[in-house]
């Protein structure tokens, strides 16, 4: 196929569709992905998982700090491309998006109008959703408001994290940013506005931010669940361990669990119970308990509630999680 695709992204979901273009012999001529940036403790320059995969394909690759600069509008127009995809970017301005004769499209990972915004993934589970799904739809000058093209549905199971929605969403987006493109070159495309919603009700999908991570264990334990699912396995929910034989207060990431069936009306929210060998329950506002079942200490890999408790105990008679934690 000779029509010319320019390919934005940045994360291993945009990797992964990058990866079914090239591999159902779309004629990508060019990638744009965020610039290099330190990460980790060493802070070493790392690079994006739609870089590495644009260099594995011997693409050329545009890294713009901004999007409106003109030497970087002169580069992505001399590609001359027919039509741009956009998967796990940045909002393009119209300058952008309304560069290719074909328009460009994005692929959301959500059932547009619902959870628009940056994490659709871990809002939809935070919210407890049964359902969920990916839309491909053309960019216009407002945030995942387009036309749509296409959708493809999936279901949401109780124990589903943002993770394994992840790979569910990607396995189900992949081919159809294929299917879109193609239906666009051929001509079969029949883009069709965003239902009308009342906005009030209408679920979005903001941006995560470490605020947004702390548990509030006054909650109620479904609540904190699907709060923990959501963040898991990043940026991990965080709780506040206070240990009373050394006063200190240890940030804890709880990256999985399910509800107990024990309830309570005695205990304070953050009281823990735990046998030190197989199980960590914890108090929540409702007088249920959450069991964890995946675990993190600071510095420490992520560990199963029973590997953990292999080398680290709790003094159950008064270790307790903070009920709210603010900052650590």
């Amino acid at each position: 196929m000779d029509k010319r695709i320019v390919f934005m992204g940045t994360p291993e979901f945009a990797s992964g569709c990058l990866t079914a273009l090239l591999e159902a012999g779309m004629n990508v001529v060019a990638v744009v992905t965020m610039p290099d940036k330190p990460v980790g403790r060493g802070q070493k320059t790392g690079m994006s998982d739609v870089k590495r995969r644009a260099l594995e394909a011997g693409l050329p690759i545009l890294q713009p700090e901004r999007l409106k600069d003109p030497g970087f509008l002169e580069k992505l127009a001399a590609f001359k491309a027919d039509l741009q995809i956009v998967v796990a970017f940045r909002m393009l301005p119209q300058e952008v998006w309304s560069m290719p004769p074909l328009g460009t499209f994005n692929l959301h990972a959500s059932l547009l109008p619902r959870y628009r915004g940056a994490a659709p993934i871990q809002r939809a589970i935070w919210n407890g959703e049964t359902e969920s799904g990916v839309t491909t739809f053309l960019l216009d000058k407002n945030l995942d408001t387009g036309a749509i093209l296409y959708q493809e549905k999936v279901a949401v199971s109780p124990e589903e994290t943002a993770g394994t929605l992840h790979d569910k969403l990607l396995a189900k987006g992949a081919p159809l940013v294929v299917k879109t493109a193609r239906a666009l070159f051929e001509g079969k495309a029949e883009p069709k506005p965003q239902p009308e919603m009342d906005d009030e009700n209408l679920p979005d999908a903001p941006k995560i931010f470490k605020k947004d991570c702390f548990l509030n264990f006054n909650m109620p334990a479904r609540k904190v669940l699907q709060q923990i699912k959501a963040l898991s396995p990043y940026p991990g929910a965080i709780a506040c361990l206070q240990q009373c034989s050394t006063q200190k207060k240890i940030p804890v990431k709880l990256l999985d669990g399910h509800l107990s069936e024990k309830k309570t009306k005695s205990y304070k929210q953050g009281t823990l119970e735990s046998d030190n060998k197989r199980f960590l329950d914890i108090c929540c506002g409702d007088g249920a308990f959450l069991s964890v079942t995946k675990i993190q200490l600071p510095g420490k890999k992520q560990l199963t509630t029973e590997e953990l408790l292999r080398g680290f105990k709790f003094d159950t008679a008064c270790d307790a999680f903070l009920p709210e934690v603010i900052n650590i």
